[in-house]
């Protein structure tokens, strides 16, 4: 019988990601998938800001950004006529240092993922089935079942159901899938043609005979394009085709398709699962999760849920954290995830609804009040930091304490560019130590520098500007950083009972940057 620390069902990007998390934190993974070979087609596509953030902590993110596409505007068009443009230039300066989204096919996304764990050491096991699993006390024993039949038992500490929308692991554990999905039958087709939308921008064209979505991809006059089916096509209930698409939307955007290289029909749901974790077992990604492409945020989610709970599972393994750690990972994440369900939901419903209030909202107030919306400073800042997911908190957890200025425990530390003296570096650098550190904007203090050395942890201090009280940081406060990035406890410039108290709850033994 084999042994790992973690055994991971699902080799999609959120298995991926968790397994290359965990084995830059020394932790022994099997990560196994019941299909043959990795997608080869692009299905999702944008990459946000904070999964690039997560991906320069593991030395990911500069490959990711060489190999995809950023685009530099978004397009909103009603009936054939552009109403709003937005440049995405200035709308994530100073919030992050990727200020932009990017486009990078799920296939290419995949294969750059499985190399890097192949340099690690970690192969995909495939085709490999999780036919079954039983907690036994401290352990998990799984039953494997390879291409030719032959069994295999597998005695793990943890597992992981990356498993998708059709999760074994959580239809195993008996956790329900609650939710829905949507009347109409959806299209995705990766497409070459000419016309307005095909200029490596987003466009969303809203229309009282439906809608089309066109996501810039790499190539001359090439987009991904997301839009619905003809009613009469669908109640023929034969294989839908690129012709079952309706041409009226095309014929007023004045688009011309010339070829498409993948077309793809399916029904958008929207669900939660009722638990992300029983026992020994964990819920991440489609397994978790699952809504509607508006904002291209599932994928990303599914990133999110992966290092969230990845150096939770590396402290516990090691002892160097509670076990309680890992009761934080749902509550954190549900939440997120039910909330981003909600507001997908509502924004899809008014995109793609037949009805005449969602008609009258698309074709008449949206020409009016987008331009002048999208004209203002603060709602395309607002957007970038919907958007890209940076904006994401835990202040419920269990896990965050205190605040320091307007920042409170449970926030994503700010972004702080890296000053103008000579080999100075943002605050995000020393993160990629995948460790907890306190962060001081201004100067520290003897008591704080005594706890962090007592305790092993890294102090890091950055020199005060009036930029980073803008940025909402307290001077002189010290920040107990996370190892994925959030601020786990904020306090007084004197309070390191506050600290020390936390680190007594939470932080057993701090992992030594590496």
């Amino acid at each position: 019988m084999q042994r790992c620390d973690v055994l991971i069902a699902g080799a999609g990007p959120t298995g991926l990601v968790l397994a290359l998390w965990l084995t830059h934190l020394g932790v022994r993974v099997r990560i196994v998938d019941k299909v043959a070979q990795p997608g080869t087609t692009s299905r999702a596509i944008g990459v946000q800001a904070r999964t690039l953030e997560f991906y320069a902590q593991i030395g990911l993110a500069d490959e990711v950004v060489a190999r995809g596409l950023k685009f530099g505007a978004a397009n909103i068009w009603v009936k054939g006529r552009r109403v709003a443009r937005v440049p995405f230039g200035d709308m994530g300066t100073g919030v992050s240092p990727y200020p932009y989204i990017l486009m990078f096919p799920q296939d290419e996304h995949e294969r750059l993922l499985i190399e890097r764990l192949d340099a690690l050491g970690v192969r995909v096991e495939r085709p490999t089935e999780l036919v079954g699993f039983d907690e036994r006390g401290d352990r998990v024993v799984a039953k494997l079942r390879r291409a030719d039949g032959t069994a295999e038992s597998c005695e793990t500490s943890y597992l992981a159901g990356c498993d998708g929308a059709r999760s074994a692991v959580r239809e195993k554990l008996s956790v329900g899938f609650p939710g829905g999905t949507y009347a109409h039958v959806f299209y995705v087709a990766d497409a070459v043609g000419n016309g307005p939308v095909m200029n490596h921008e987003l466009h969303v064209a809203l229309d009282d005979v439906g809608f089309l979505a066109a996501f810039p991809m790499s190539g001359d006059g090439h987009a991904r394009l997301i839009g619905t089916v003809k009613d009469s096509a669908v109640e023929g209930n034969q294989a839908l085709q690129w012709s079952d698409v309706s041409s009226v939307i095309f014929d007023r955007l004045r688009v011309n398709v010339t070829r498409v290289n993948w077309f793809s029909t399916y029904h958008v749901h929207h669900r939660v699962a009722a638990r992300f974790r029983a026992g020994r077992a964990f819920l991440l990604g489609d397994a978790a999760h699952i809504h509607s492409p508006v904002g291209a945020q599932g994928l990303n989610t599914g990133l999110g849920d992966a290092v969230n709970l990845a150096w939770k599972l590396a402290a516990v393994l090691q002892q160097r954290g509670p076990a309680g750690l890992l009761d934080t990972y749902e509550p954190e994440r549900i939440a997120f995830a039910r909330r981003l369900i909600a507001t997908t939901d509502r924004a899809f419903q008014t995109v793609t609804s037949g009805g005449p209030i969602a008609r009258l909202v698309r074709t008449r107030l949206v020409p009016v009040l987008l331009p002048r919306l999208f004209g203002l400073t603060f709602v395309r800042r607002f957007m970038f930091r919907t958007i890209s997911q940076t904006a994401i908190h835990y202040r419920q957890s269990a896990l965050a304490s205190g605040a320091g200025g307007a920042i409170e425990g449970g926030d994503r530390l700010p972004w702080a560019p890296a000053g103008e003296s000579p080999g100075a570096s943002d605050n995000f650098a020393p993160l990629r130590s995948l460790a907890w550190q306190v962060h001081v904007y201004g100067a520290t203090t003897p008591a704080l520098a005594r706890l962090c050395s007592a305790r092993g942890l890294a102090l890091e201090a950055f020199p005060w500007s009036d930029s980073l009280g803008v940025a909402g940081f307290a001077r002189d406060a010290p920040y107990l950083i996370r190892p994925d990035g959030y601020v786990g406890c904020a306090a007084d410039r004197d309070d390191t009972a506050s600290l020390e108290r936390y680190l007594d709850t939470w932080v057993m033994h701090p992992r030594s940057g590496g």
